[in-house]
C-alpha cells in the first residue's frame, strides 16, 4: 500500500513540475495531441473513456516530462559552476584583488547570458532541428547556412527566442546557455589581477555572441565537424559528449591568447627570467570551490544525455567521478614526491584536469579507461603548469590554461583512442557505436585531430586577434599603479577585506630591467614616467643616498624610584599563546598587550614551494606579546617563555628585551612602578 501511495505522490509531483516548466499548455479538449506537439503535452484525457491512442499519448507525455525535469535540474546545477569558479579563482589570487576577481566571475555570467540570448543561441542551434529528447519541432530551429560538400556553418533562427513558445526550445536554450557561460568564465583566470573589468565585459559579449556559438554549431549544432562521418567517412564525425572541446578547450584557448597579449603581472618574472611565487590568499576558499565544481560536474556530464531515460547517464556520472578523483590524487602524489608537500592548489588543479579530460569521452569509455584518462590528466597539469610559466614565460594565476586548454585537448584525443563502441549508435547520423583507435577505428581519431586543429585556428587564432585589437582600441590592462596597489579600490571601489588589508608589492623598482620598463610603458605612460625607475637614470631615486634619521636621546624622566622597568616582547606561534599566558600568570605577570602580527622571514636550508615555484620571503601569522615588568625578575620571564615555546623546530619564536624609560598611567597620572599596579 505504501508503495502504491508513493507512486501516486511521485506522479503528482512530476505532473506539477511539468506544469511549471511548460510556458504555454494548449488544451485540445479531445483525444489527440495538437499538430506539431510531439511531446503530447497539450493532451488532456477524458477519464473513463481512454483509448489505446490515449494511453500512448499519456506515456509519451510522461517520458518527455521526465526528460524536461532532468534537463532543467541539471541546468540549475551547472549554473552553480559560477560559484565554484569564482571561489577557485579568488582563492588563488591575492587579497588585494579579491573583490575584483569574485565580481568579475559573476559579471561574465550576466553578460554571457545576455549575449547568448540575443545572438549566440540562434547561431549555434538555429539549424539543428532541436533536441529529440525534448520534442522540439523541426520547424522551430530549421535555418542553417551550409557550404555544399562540407556541411553547416552557422544557424540563423531563434534570435532572442523570438517566434516560439516551444518548451523544448526554451529548455535547450537554458541548458546550453549555462554551458556557454563556463567558456566565458575560463579566461578570467589566466588574466586575473591585471585585466580591466570593462575589457572583460566586451570580451564576454564577443565570446557569447560569436566565438563560442560558431564552434558549438560545428560540433553540437549539426555543423560541418559533426558531419565529417557522413560526408567523409571519419568515424562519427567530431565527438564531444559534454564539452572537453566545445566548452573547456575553447575557453582554455581564449585564456592562452589572453595571457599572451596581456602579459605577466608586474614582478612575476625576475631579471634572470625565473619566476616568483605569488601565493593565493585563501586556499581553503579554492578547495571549497573545487568541491562545488566537482559536484556540479555530475550534472554537467550526465545532463548531456538530454534524456532521463538514457540510462547511460549512470556510466557517465561514474566515469566522471573516477577521472576526477584519480586526476586529483595523481597530482597530489606527484607534488608530494617532487617537492615534499602535497600542494593543495595543484591537487585542486589535478582534480579539475581529470574532470575536463573525461568530459568528452565520459559516455564512450569504460571505468578503466576513465582512470587512465584521469592519471594522464593529473600528470599533464603538473608538467604543463611549470612549462607554461618557466619555459613560455606566461603568467596564469589559477592554472586555467593547463586545466582547460591542455586537458581539454587531451579529452578530445582520448575520445579518439579509448571509445569502445558500446554507445553512440546513430550519433551524428552514423550507425554503430563510437570506436576509437584502440578499439578498431582510426578514422575517429582523425576526426578528433581535426577538432584539435580547428581549436587552435579558431579558438586561439581569432581570440588572439580580438585581444590585440581590444588592447589597441580600448586597453586590456589596468595601469601599473592600480595593479601594484590592488584592483579592488581602483576598479571596484570597495575592498574585499576592509578590516584586514595589507598591500604587498612584489615589484622591485631598483632591479627593474628593460623588459619590465617596456611593459610599464605600454600602458600609456610617457617615456619620462617609465624611465624614472631605471637604475640607469642618474636622476632616479637612490636609496643609498637617503639621509638617515638621527636618533636623539632625551633625558630619562625621574620616576622617584630605583626600580628598573624592562619591556619584553615575545613573538610566538598562535597556538602557543594560551600556554604562555597561563605560565606568565603563574609567575606573577598579570598584564600584557597582545597583537596579531605577520612575521616575515625565510629559514636557511628550508625551501618551500607554491605550485612548484620556490617561495621567497613569507609573511606568516604570529602573535606578539608585550610585557613590562618591574618586580618580576626579567630572567624568570625569559626562562618561562623559553620553556613554554621551545620545541627545537624552526619557528619557535623570538624574545626581545628593552630598557623602559618611563610608564605613565593615563587615568591617574601615576608613573614608573606605581603605573604598573592595578590596585585601586
Amino acid at each position: 500500500m505504501k508503495s502504491k501511495n508513493g507512486k501516486v505522490i511521485f506522479n503528482v509531483i512530476i505532473v506539477a513540475i511539468i506544469a511549471i516548466l511548460f510556458t504555454v499548455v494548449l488544451s485540445s479538449g479531445g483525444s489527440a495531441a495538437s499538430v506539431g506537439d510531439p511531446t503530447g503535452a497539450s493532451y488532456t484525457a477524458t477519464t473513463g473513456n481512454e483509448t489505446l491512442n490515449d494511453v500512448a499519448l499519456i506515456a509519451n507525455k510522461a517520458m518527455f516530462g521526465s526528460n524536461f525535469v532532468w534537463i532543467m535540474l541539471c541546468a540549475f546545477l551547472v549554473f552553480f559552476f559560477q560559484c565554484g569558479f569564482a571561489m577557485v579563482e579568488t582563492g588563488f589570487c591575492r587579497a588585494k584583488n579579491a573583490a575584483h576577481t569574485m565580481t568579475m566571475n559573476f559579471m561574465v555570467f550576466l553578460v554571457g547570458a545576455i549575449g547568448y540570448f540575443l545572438v549566440g543561441f540562434a547561431l549555434q542551434f538555429g539549424g539543428s532541428g532541436g533536441a529529440v529528447g525534448l520534442g522540439t519541432g523541426g520547424g522551430v530551429l530549421d535555418a542553417m547556412i551550409s557550404i555544399p560538400g562540407l556541411g553547416g556553418i552557422v544557424g540563423h533562427k531563434g534570435f532572442l527566442l523570438n517566434g516560439t513558445y516551444d518548451a523544448g526550445v526554451y529548455a535547450l536554450f537554458f541548458f546550453e546557455m549555462v554551458f556557454m557561460d563556463t567558456t566565458v568564465t575560463i579566461p578570467t583566470g589566466s588574466m586575473a589581477e591585471r585585466v580591466k573589468y570593462s575589457a572583460m565585459v566586451i570580451t564576454s559579449f564577443f565570446i557569447s555572441m560569436f566565438l563560442y556559438p560558431l564552434f558549438g554549431n560545428w560540433v553540437w549544432g549539426g555543423g560541418w565537424m559533426a558531419t565529417l562521418g557522413q560526408n567523409f567517412g571519419l568515424g562519427h564525425g567530431v565527438v564531444d559528449f559534454a564539452g572537453s572541446a566545445v566548452v573547456h578547450c575553447m575557453g582554455g584557448m581564449i585564456a592562452l591568447s589572453g595571457a599572451i597579449v596581456i602579459g605577466p603581472r608586474i614582478g612575476k618574472f625576475k631579471k634572470d627570467g625565473s619566476s616568483r611565487a605569488f601565493q593565493g590568499h585563501d586556499i581553503p576558499m579554492a578547495i571549497v570551490g573545487t568541491i562545488i565544481l566537482f559536484f556540479c560536474w555530475f550534472a554537467f556530464n550526465a545532463g548531456s544525455t538530454l534524456s532521463s531515460s538514457d540510462f547511460r547517464l549512470a556510466v557517465v556520472a561514474t566515469n566522471t567521478m573516477v577521472a576526477g578523483a584519480v586526476g586529483g590524487f595523481v597530482a597530489m602524489m606527484y607534488m608530494w614526491v617532487r617537492f615534499g608537500k602535497p600542494d593543495p592548489s595543484m591537487t585542486a588543479n589535478g582534480t579539475l584536469a581529470g574532470l575536463v579530460a573525461i568530459t568528452a569521452p565520459c559516455a564512450f569509455v569504460n571505468g578503466i579507461s576513465a582512470a587512465i584518462i584521469g592519471i594522464i590528466a593529473g600528470i599533464l597539469v603538473c608538467l604543463s603548469v611549470p612549462f607554461i610559466e618557466n619555459k613560455l614565460k606566461l603568467d596564469d594565476p589559477v592554472g586555467a590554461i593547463s586545466v582547460h586548454c591542455v586537458n581539454g585537448l587531451w579529452g578530445v584525443i582520448a575520445t579518439g583512442l579509448f571509445a569502445d563502441g558500446t554507445y553512440g549508435d546513430g550519433l551524428n547520423g552514423v550507425a554503430g557505436g563510437v570506436r576509437g583507435l584502440f578499439f578498431g577505428d582510426a578514422t575517429q581519431l582523425y576526426a578528433q585531430l581535426i577538432a584539435v586543429c580547428v581549436l587552435f585556428i579558431w579558438g586561439f587564432g581569432v581570440s588572439f586577434v580580438f585581444f590585440k585589437v581590444l588592447d589597441k582600441v580600448w586597453g586590456l590592462r589596468v595601469n601599473p599603479e592600480d595593479e601594484l596597489s590592488g584592483l579592488d579600490i581602483p576598479e571596484m571601489g570597495v575592498l574585499a577585506y576592509p578590516d584586514n588589508q595589507i598591500t604587498i608589492s612584489e615589484f622591485d623598482y631598483y632591479s627593474i630591467d628593460n623588459a619590465e620598463i617596456k611593459q610599464l610603458a605600454r600602458f600609456n605612460w610617457n617615456a619620462e614616467s617609465a624611465k624614472r625607475f631605471s637604475p640607469d637614470n642618474k636622476d632616479a631615486v637612490n636609496i643609498d643616498k637617503a639621509v638617515p634619521v638621527e636618533l636623539v636621546s632625551k633625558p630619562v624622566v625621574s620616576v622617584g624610584s630605583d626600580i628598573k622597568l624592562t619591556k619584553i616582547d615575545i613573538i610566538l606561534k598562535q597556538n602557543k599563546f594560551e600556554a604562555l599566558k597561563e605560565a606568565m600568570n603563574k609567575i606573577g605577570v598579570t598584564g600584557m598587550t597582545v597583537t596579531q602580527v605577520l612575521g616575515c622571514g625565510i629559514q636557511k636550508g628550508k625551501t618551500e614551494y607554491y605550485r612548484g615555484v620556490e617561495k621567497e620571503m613569507n609573511l606568516l601569522p604570529k602573535v606578539q606579546v608585550e610585557i613590562v615588568v618591574a618586580s618580576v625578575p626579567v630572567r624568570k620571564v625569559i626562562d618561562t617563555a623559553k620553556e613554554v615555546l621551545y620545541t627545537g623546530n624552526i619557528g619557535d619564536g623570538k624574545i626581545f628585551v628593552y630598557d623602559v624609560e618611563n610608564v605613565i598611567k593615563v587615568r591617574t597620572g601615576e608613573e614608573g612602578f606605581d603605573a604598573l599596579q592595578d590596585v585601586e
